[in-house]
């Protein structure tokens, strides 16, 4: 008899246990499938390689996936990431002990397309202060006109950052007649000439821009990118918004420049450290929209994780590499083609 392939589950997902629900996260047709065996693992902090053996492919939401977390039975051969940031995960790690790590773009680019949007025309609009004029009655009404928000034709949106979710936004931007510049090292000049863009350095990006938007990932070179010098090259009247990640940003610089009027305002659907603080200096500030880093959580969103993260599973499962794989090296290694062929 055939062992089946064991898959093990974030217990985020695990609507048992009463913490995040994910409904339209669905596995039921792997769940059905007598050639898998689905199985939720303990979450430890990083993951421990006790809770993972024994699973030859694991789910992961937010879990961190340290070099000490792999098995020692040599069983794993797939680790499915829910979303594209992979910050969380030792890349190394997985290629060291043959293991394919894979993500899920098309759950996510037109969800934090939409999320980025849903930022520019919120701050735009001045939307946090006018809720709150609305909510104090007569006197908030009357006070409605020192609050105009500003017009975006002809305005500069600049992008840090064109990958997959840059470049959904940038096609629900188009209509809205911005200039776009966007710093990106490979972005080719035939490339931002067919879509419309600019190129420009870093610096230039944070000069010139009315909203400068964070598209990049997480590492070494981007921690900290935002800080207190290229803060101080914004427009006092220029907006940053940040769907990243958190540490992208220095926090401490940003709430000096935003308490200060340095710069007009935030968006932020990313914070350092997550959860914030309930103290969070930032989240006292009424120039600022914040989300906990889940403004793009659709449903459309996770039933697409789901189907990616499946077919990712069944791939290997079958002996087949899947697709979105982050480590491509790894691909090619005979240690993870004899696990894929077992």
């Amino acid at each position: 008899m055939t062992t089946p392939f064991r898959v093990g589950l974030s217990p985020t997902l695990d609507p048992s246990r009463g913490k995040l629900k994910f409904p339209s996260y669905d596995l039921a047709e792997l769940a059905a499938d007598p050639a898998f065996d689905l199985a939720y693992y303990e979450a430890d902090e990083p993951l421990s390689a006790k809770a993972l053996a024994g699973f030859d492919g694991v789910v992961l939401l937010g879990e961190r996936m340290a070099a000490e977390s792999f098995p020692g039975d040599g069983r794993l051969k797939l680790i499915a990431r829910m979303g594209v940031g992979f910050d969380t995960v030792d890349v190394p790690a997985c290629t060291a002990h043959h293991v394919a790590l894979t993500i899920t773009p098309p759950a996510v680019a037109r969800p934090m397309a939409v999320a980025t949007l849903n930022y520019l025309l919120a701050l735009a609009n001045n939307m946090m202060v006018k809720d709150r004029l609305t909510r104090q009655g007569p006197d908030g009404w009357a006070a409605r006109t020192d609050h105009h928000g500003i017009g975006l034709i002809g305005r500069t949106f600049a992008m840090i950052g064109l990958g997959n979710i840059g470049r959904e936004t940038l096609k629900l931007i188009r209509p809205l007649d911005m200039r776009v510049i966007v710093c990106d090292p490979a972005l080719t000049a035939g490339d931002a000439e067919a879509l419309g863009v600019v190129p420009v350095d870093l610096e230039t990006a944070f000069r010139e821009g009315d909203f400068v938007s964070l598209h990049c990932p997480l590492n070494d070179q981007t921690r900290h990118l935002v800080n207190a010098e290229r803060l101080a090259l914004m427009k006092p009247t220029a907006y940053l918004i940040n769907t990243a990640r958190g540490p992208v940003v220095d926090q401490i610089a940003l709430y000096d420049a935003l308490s200060s009027g340095r710069i007009a305002g935030a968006g932020l659907d990313v914070m350092d450290p997550e959860p914030s603080a309930a103290d969070e200096p930032i989240a006292r500030l009424n120039n600022v929209v914040l989300a906990p880093h889940a403004l793009g959580w659709t449903d459309q969103m996770f039933a697409e994780m789901a189907r990616v993260n499946a077919a990712a599973i069944r791939a290997v499962a079958e002996g087949k590499a899947p697709e979105f794989v982050v480590n491509k090296e790894v691909l090619s290694a005979p240690d993870f083609l004899a696990k894929l062929t077992r």
